[in-house]
């Protein structure tokens, strides 16, 4: 679930920066892409953090 929220999260993180930096479509889909699977990536590692400290 963590993952999930994180990759979504990071999607709208990056897309956002696209934005701002006034990028075409393709480059607002690149920037969102990338971000989310920062963010999953991050998500990851936090759900397994959080399954360790519950055993």
């Amino acid at each position: 679930m963590i993952v999930i929220i994180a990759a979504i999260l990071g999607a709208i993180t990056g897309a956002t920066i696209a934005r701002r930096r006034k990028g075409k479509r393709l480059d607002i889909l690149l920037y969102a892409a990338v971000y989310a699977m920062i963010f999953a990536l991050l998500g990851l590692f936090a759900t397994l953090f959080v399954h360790r400290m519950a055993l």
